[in-house]
């Protein structure tokens, strides 16, 4: 997974929310099993950023093998959560959120106009 698209689709599947992570599920139509990572400015600086991203791949690389959904998109979007978060306590958080996506057990969609504002737009 790497094209823009593929992540635009993935917003349109399962959702499931945790403390570290957002995780999207969609079928890929026979594509195996992918993932997708996305870590934004407002997490922190690149340092920051990259840490977070290596400490998901490493959890993905773990988890997708057994409890991923076949032929499944994976995307995980990190939330403020996951910079100090125990690396132990995440990998048991996408476990659960893995197996809430097998049973088609997803969040209810986010409300538009629902986020929190930028940190320059507030008013």
């Amino acid at each position: 997974m790497g094209q823009r698209k593929d992540f635009l689709a993935a917003n349109h599947g399962l959702r499931v929310a945790r403390p570290a992570f957002v995780l999207l599920a969609r079928a890929n139509g026979g594509l195996g099993k992918r993932y997708g990572i996305t870590v934004t400015k407002r997490i922190g600086n690149a340092v920051v950023r990259n840490r977070v991203k290596r400490r998901f791949r490493e959890l993905l690389w773990d988890a997708l093998p057994e409890a991923g959904l076949p032929d499944h998109d994976h995307v995980l979007i990190a939330r403020d959560g996951a910079v100090g978060r125990d690396f132990a306590k995440m990998g048991d958080e996408l476990s659960a959120a893995l197996q809430r996506a097998r049973e088609g057990k997803g969040d209810p969609p986010r409300r538009k106009g629902s986020h929190r504002p930028r940190k320059g737009n507030r008013k």
